[in-house]
Parts: structure tokens; C-alpha cells; sequence
């Protein structure tokens, strides 16, 4: 599958890929497509305690992974799938809050689940992404295709 470039970001990511055997983005062409990014820290992978806090830096952490694919970030997201333990309104409120904050001039689809546990007993929030971008996929010599 040498049409598929995978990235890993320095800390979190490259230890994940190691221990876990998982990378943290994959480019196809004009796509990137994002592993579930956390509330962690990229560095320590240490969890925030308050979700607020979790939200906050998961959605920091998804800039960082786009970022990393050589993409430009959320104003490239089309497609965003969060999953949280618990799912409430101090959770909604806080993605839209950042939905706004990291794509103020787009709206993404959506999909919100609530589920009993993720990859980690601190692990509040993960979401997943995928952006389209044209412009890295020519950067990095894919056909956009």
C-alpha cells in the first residue's frame, strides 16, 4: 500500500505507534484521514482532569496531527466523529464552543456518540477527522486521486 502515507507527531504519536502499533494520520491523495485525538498532552500524554479541558486540548491535538500530514488544519475538515464518556451538555457545548473557534467560516458533518469507555480509564473525549486538501497532496507529489 505504498499510495498511503502515514504519519506519527513526536511524543504521543510516535510512542503510540511503537507501543500500540497504530500511526495517527494517514494521507491518501487529497485526504487526511485522523486516529481519535484525545485530551492529552502531545508531549507527556498526560489527561486533563476537567472535560472542558479535555475537549480543549483534543481538538489542539487534531491541529497538531493535521498539521503533521502537512495539512492546514480544521479549516480543512469536512467530517468529524467525536466520542465521549459521559455524553452531555457540558460536553456538547464545549465542542461547539471549539467547532467555532477552529472553523469559523465552515461547518462540518457531525457525528456525536456517547459510549462507556475509551482507549484509556482518563480518556474523556476522542474525535476523529477527515480534511481534504489539494494543495499538500501536489506538496507531497500525490495525484490527488
Amino acid at each position: 500500500m505504498s499510495h498511503l502515507q502515514y504519519y506519527a507527531y513526536e511524543g504521543v504519536g510516535v510512542r503510540n505507534r511503537s507501543t500500540f502499533s497504530y500511526n495517527q494520520a494517514v494521507r491518501i491523495g487529497d485526504r487526511i484521514e485522523c486516529a481519535g485525538q484525545g485530551g492529552w498532552d502531545p508531549v507527556t500524554g498526560e489527561f486533563e482532569k476537567e472535560i472542558n479541558a479535555q475537549i480543549d486540548l483534543a481538538f489542539a491535538n487534531v491541529e497538531h496531527n493535521l498539521k503533521d500530514a502537512g495539512g492546514k488544519g480544521w479549516s480543512q475538515v469536512f467530517r468529524v466523529n467525536s466520542y465521549h464518556v459521559p455524553i452531555n451538555n457540558k460536553a456538547l457545548v464545549a465542542m461547539v464552543r471549539n467547532f467555532r473557534k477552529y472553523m469559523p467560516d465552515h461547518q462540518p458533518i457531525w457525528t456525536c456518540v456517547g459510549v462507556t469507555r475509551l482507549g484509556s480509564d482518563d480518556m474523556r473525549v476522542d474525535i476523529e477527522v477527515v480534511a481534504h486538501d489539494p494543495e499538500g497532496a501536489k506538496a507531497a507529489g500525490s495525484s490527488g486521486a
